[in-house]
């Protein structure tokens, strides 16, 4: 895919109206430090565009990346980490299920995991909202640079069990140093898209 235009168009903190968007959409869903930015931008092929934060879960807003005026990029606020109070966080977590039941565009839900680690607690809970909502999320392994390239296929089967996903279901491994897995996640979007993004 060449993105030949990024334009951040919508965003919507916790009281705004969610956009009724007439161009197909693909979320992006994951902790706080996850990477989730680092992947946003390493498909719109910009360094920064979707901001990127040593403090874990700056994306507090849902954000719609118009991308080349085919599709958007919605980047859903980071769980987790984030030093907020537990009111708020449930308020981001009303936010984003009111996302994924009201969108008529959603077309894909990509959740992201550190394949360093056993999926946490809310990422299992993360995991059951996008089923419960009737979506087969496809799961992103980040930070695929950091373990040996030995260890990968064990880290993977134990996302798979810690998030109890089907045996089915995809989980695509990411380096956002490398870019390794960034043709097969445009693949991914393509087929559920039903078009070429080129």
């Amino acid at each position: 895919m060449h993105v030949k235009s990024v334009n951040l168009e919508t965003v919507c903190g916790i009281t705004s109206k969610l956009p009724e968007n007439e161009k197909p959409e693909i979320a992006f869903a994951g902790k706080s430090n996850v990477g989730k930015s680092s992947l946003i931008n390493g498909l719109m092929n910009r360094k920064s565009y979707a901001r990127t934060s040593s403090q874990p879960g700056k994306t507090q807003t849902i954000n719609f990346y118009n991308i080349n005026d085919l599709l958007y990029f919605v980047d859903l606020p980071g769980y987790g980490y984030a030093k907020v109070s537990e009111e708020l966080k449930a308020k981001w977590g009303k936010m984003i299920e009111k996302y994924l039941k009201t969108s008529k565009q959603l077309k894909l839900v990509f959740l992201l995991i550190d394949i360093r680690h056993e999926p946490s607690a809310n990422d299992k809970i993360m995991y059951d909202w996008i089923v419960h909502q009737g979506y087969e999320p496809v799961i992103i392994a980040t930070k695929l640079d950091k373990i040996n390239r030995s260890q990968k296929d064990k880290q993977l089967k134990l996302i798979r069990s810690g998030l109890g996903a089907k045996s089915d279901t995809r989980i695509l491994p990411f380096s956002a140093l490398s870019k390794q897995g960034l043709e097969e996640i445009w693949a991914c979007m393509e087929e559920a898209l039903g078009f070429e993004t080129e």
